[in-house]
């Protein structure tokens, strides 16, 4: 199958076979492996399986380059930070470059395969992210879309910041039955919520939303006029605690009070579940409802990008997918995540 889906839900695989996953698709690499990563950990038992791999691949002479997040001080953003340790990933015998999160999040969770083949989605390298929170592992074989991932991630290789990255044409590749597209943010930012917005409204059948939080000016807006209007099956599935952060923020910053009405009308006019995860502490276990997915009939977005006006700023990657087959499974894993939690409650 050209793209393959991979579902993880708390408490539902063990970070060793997701890991063991990851290194299968490592182990494959015969000349290049560019890996943007916004959270790394080789520290634990599963993650020594990921990096035994990218160093055998070290071994069989593949070029492998490592982007990663740095983590800046100030006050915990939403979604909460990475615990990526920089010095343990400048020792691996690979070329490292930190990518300085101010004011924006090099977010990309992605690997490109010797320049045909991307592994992507919502899923950080690390045991919460495997084995505590939702996500989603997106692998496929294209070169046309492998070559747009390639172009994103040279751009913040040689920047060495966000800013002015992202500038990939979203062009559309043909992968079996699918058709499929590459968003880049920041550059495409925007366009990436508006396209997602269009999508939205155009859909008759069924929506299916997955993500941490909703904070995208022209998604609100659009799924406020679904909920208003009944247009179409419409439910979702958040991160409670995120979301009530969220709220707060709102509340004390006076620049996006406005957005209030909209979310709590979002949130009370169709069935929304909301997962209470643990607030964030070094500490804390990382329990986060972490995946980000949208289905408007039968298109998916799917990647490393919440619906949110940060994400559309930060370094991000989302793939557009208009297949049945790929939108019902995300569909149905989307449903399945919001069985397992209570209703969302906005604050209040």
């Amino acid at each position: 199958m050209a793209i393959a889906i991979e579902t993880l839900t708390d408490g539902g695989q063990r970070p060793a076979d997701v890991a063991r996953g990851i290194a299968g698709f490592l182990s494959q690499a015969r000349r290049s492996l560019d890996i943007a990563l916004y959270d790394v950990r080789f520290e634990t038992d599963a993650g020594a399986l990921v990096l035994a791999s990218l160093l055998g691949a070290v071994q069989r002479g593949v070029e492998v380059r490592l982007l990663y997040n740095l983590a800046h001080p100030g006050p915990i953003p939403v979604p909460p930070p990475p615990e990526t340790t920089p010095a343990a990933i400048e020792a691996l015998p690979v070329a490292t470059r930190g990518i300085a999160g101010v004011p924006d999040l090099m977010h990309d969770k992605f690997v490109v395969r010797d320049g045909a083949a991307v592994w992507g989605g919502s899923t950080n390298w690390t045991d919460d992210s495997w084995s505590r929170q939702e996500n989603v592992i997106v692998t496929l074989e294209s070169p046309e879309i492998a070559y747009g991932y390639t172009l994103a991630f040279e751009q913040l290789w040689h920047h060495g910041d966000v800013a002015g990255t992202g500038k990939v044409d979203p062009r559309p590749a043909d992968l079996g039955e699918a058709l499929v597209r590459a968003w880049f943010c920041p550059e495409h930012g925007e366009a990436l919520s508006h396209r997602i917005a269009k999508y939205l409204g155009k859909a008759r059948g069924r929506i299916r939303i997955a993500s941490p939080v909703l904070t995208s000016g022209p998604i609100l807006a659009t799924l406020v006029e679904i909920v208003k209007e009944q247009r179409c099956d419409l439910a979702g599935v958040i991160d409670d605690t995120q979301v009530d952060q969220v709220f707060g923020q709102w509340k004390t910053n006076g620049v996006s009070e406005w957005k209030i009405p909209l979310l709590r009308s979002v949130l009370e006019g169709a069935p929304w579940s909301g997962k209470t995860s643990v607030p964030w502490t070094p500490e804390s276990v990382h329990d986060y409802m972490h995946a980000k997915v949208v289905v408007a009939d039968d298109t998916s977005f799917v990647g490393s990008f919440n619906l949110s006006r940060s994400g559309e700023r930060n370094a991000e990657n989302v793939l557009e997918i208009r297949d049945v087959a790929v939108a019902d499974l995300l569909a149905t894993f989307v449903d399945e995540i919001r069985a397992r939690y209570p209703r969302a409650t906005p604050p209040g």
